[in-house]
Protein backbone atom coordinates (compact mmCIF):
# COMPACT_ATOMS: atom_id res chain seq x y z
CA UNK A 1 0.00 0.00 0.00
CA UNK A 2 1.35 3.42 -0.98
CA UNK A 3 -0.53 6.11 0.98
CA UNK A 4 0.72 9.33 2.53
CA UNK A 5 -0.94 12.09 4.59
CA UNK A 6 0.86 15.40 5.04
CA UNK A 7 0.01 18.72 6.66
CA UNK A 8 2.18 21.69 5.81
CA UNK A 9 2.44 25.19 4.39
CA UNK A 10 2.79 26.00 0.70
CA UNK A 11 6.29 27.24 -0.08
CA UNK A 12 5.23 28.97 -3.31
CA UNK A 13 2.07 29.71 -5.28
CA UNK A 14 0.74 26.68 -7.17
CA UNK A 15 1.53 26.48 -10.89
CA UNK A 16 -1.37 25.31 -13.09
CA UNK A 17 -0.60 24.00 -16.59
CA UNK A 18 -2.42 21.91 -19.14
CA UNK A 19 -1.14 18.83 -20.92
CA UNK A 20 -1.30 18.73 -24.74
CA UNK A 21 -4.44 16.60 -24.40
CA UNK A 22 -6.13 19.29 -22.26
CA UNK A 23 -5.76 17.76 -18.79
CA UNK A 24 -5.10 20.24 -15.95
CA UNK A 25 -2.05 19.61 -13.76
CA UNK A 26 -0.95 21.65 -10.75
CA UNK A 27 2.53 21.62 -9.20
CA UNK A 28 3.20 23.00 -5.73
CA UNK A 29 5.43 22.34 -2.74
CA UNK A 30 4.73 22.14 0.98
CA UNK A 31 6.96 22.45 4.03
CA UNK A 32 6.19 19.92 6.77
CA UNK A 33 7.61 20.31 10.26
CA UNK A 34 8.97 17.21 11.95
CA UNK A 35 7.56 16.31 15.35
CA UNK A 36 10.88 16.57 17.18
CA UNK A 37 13.56 19.20 17.60
CA UNK A 38 17.30 18.83 17.14
CA UNK A 39 19.79 18.97 20.00
CA UNK A 40 20.07 22.76 19.68
CA UNK A 41 16.29 23.13 19.96
CA UNK A 42 15.68 23.79 16.27
CA UNK A 43 12.75 22.08 14.55
CA UNK A 44 13.58 20.28 11.30
CA UNK A 45 11.44 20.75 8.18
CA UNK A 46 10.94 18.52 5.15
CA UNK A 47 9.95 19.89 1.74
CA UNK A 48 7.71 17.89 -0.59
CA UNK A 49 6.90 18.50 -4.25
CA UNK A 50 3.24 17.76 -4.95
CA UNK A 51 1.28 17.17 -8.14
CA UNK A 52 -2.50 17.27 -8.54
CA UNK A 53 -4.53 16.45 -11.65
CA UNK A 54 -7.82 17.51 -13.26
CA UNK A 55 -10.48 19.20 -11.09
CA UNK A 56 -8.37 18.95 -7.93
CA UNK A 57 -5.53 20.73 -9.75
CA UNK A 58 -7.84 23.56 -10.76
CA UNK A 59 -9.24 23.98 -7.23
CA UNK A 60 -5.77 24.06 -5.67
CA UNK A 61 -4.54 26.62 -8.20
CA UNK A 62 -7.62 28.77 -7.56
CA UNK A 63 -7.70 28.72 -3.76
CA UNK A 64 -4.22 27.86 -2.44
CA UNK A 65 -1.52 30.51 -2.06
CA UNK A 66 2.01 30.64 -0.70
CA UNK A 67 2.06 30.31 3.09
CA UNK A 68 -1.38 28.68 3.39
CA UNK A 69 -1.69 25.50 5.45
CA UNK A 70 -3.02 22.45 3.58
CA UNK A 71 -3.57 18.77 4.25
CA UNK A 72 -2.82 16.50 1.31
CA UNK A 73 -3.33 12.79 0.91
CA UNK A 74 -2.05 10.72 -1.93
CA UNK A 75 0.78 8.43 -2.92
CA UNK A 76 4.55 8.71 -3.11
CA UNK A 77 6.14 8.48 -6.55
CA UNK A 78 9.87 8.18 -7.20
CA UNK A 79 11.32 9.35 -10.49
CA UNK A 80 14.85 9.07 -11.77
CA UNK A 81 16.44 11.70 -13.97
CA UNK A 82 19.81 12.98 -15.10
CA UNK A 83 20.79 16.55 -14.16
CA UNK A 84 22.64 19.06 -16.36
CA UNK A 85 26.04 17.66 -15.29
CA UNK A 86 25.01 14.10 -16.18
CA UNK A 87 24.60 12.95 -12.57
CA UNK A 88 21.75 10.49 -11.98
CA UNK A 89 19.29 11.74 -9.39
CA UNK A 90 16.09 10.55 -7.75
CA UNK A 91 13.18 12.85 -6.92
CA UNK A 92 10.27 12.15 -4.59
CA UNK A 93 6.86 13.51 -5.58
CA UNK A 94 3.51 13.36 -3.80
CA UNK A 95 0.67 12.58 -6.23
CA UNK A 96 -2.35 14.21 -4.57
CA UNK A 97 -5.68 12.44 -4.42
CA UNK A 98 -7.25 14.91 -1.98
CA UNK A 99 -6.43 18.32 -0.54
CA UNK A 100 -8.06 20.29 2.26
CA UNK A 101 -7.37 23.93 3.04
CA UNK A 102 -6.66 24.46 6.73
CA UNK A 103 -5.91 28.20 6.81
CA UNK A 104 -8.78 30.56 7.54
CA UNK A 105 -10.06 32.79 4.76
CA UNK A 106 -8.27 36.05 4.04
CA UNK A 107 -10.13 39.35 3.82
CA UNK A 108 -10.17 38.89 0.04
CA UNK A 109 -11.96 35.52 0.39
CA UNK A 110 -9.13 33.21 -0.64
CA UNK A 111 -8.12 30.16 1.32
CA UNK A 112 -11.30 28.08 1.32
CA UNK A 113 -13.57 26.23 -1.08
CA UNK A 114 -16.70 27.21 0.78
CA UNK A 115 -17.90 30.77 0.36
CA UNK A 116 -20.99 30.27 2.52
CA UNK A 117 -20.91 31.88 5.96
CA UNK A 118 -20.49 29.61 8.94
CA UNK A 119 -23.73 28.79 10.75
CA UNK A 120 -24.42 30.93 13.79
CA UNK A 121 -23.96 29.15 17.08
CA UNK A 122 -26.98 29.34 19.36
CA UNK A 123 -26.70 29.30 23.11
CA UNK A 124 -28.69 26.66 24.99
CA UNK A 125 -31.77 27.89 26.79
CA UNK A 126 -31.94 26.92 30.45
CA UNK A 127 -35.27 26.79 32.25
CA UNK A 128 -35.85 26.90 35.97
CA UNK A 129 -37.76 23.95 37.44
CA UNK A 130 -39.97 23.80 40.51
CA UNK A 131 -38.25 22.17 43.42
CA UNK A 132 -41.36 20.43 44.87
CA UNK A 133 -40.70 17.23 42.89
CA UNK A 134 -44.24 16.93 41.52
CA UNK A 135 -43.36 17.93 37.94
CA UNK A 136 -40.71 15.52 36.80
CA UNK A 137 -39.73 16.47 33.24
CA UNK A 138 -39.26 12.87 32.05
Amino acid sequence: MNKVFLIGNLTRDPELTTTPSGVSVCHFAIAVNRTYTSGDGERQTDFFNCTAWRVLAERIAQYAKKGKKVAVSGSIQLRNYEDNQGVKRTAVDIICQDCEFLSPKDDNGSGSFDDAPAPAKSKPVLQMMDDDGSDIPF
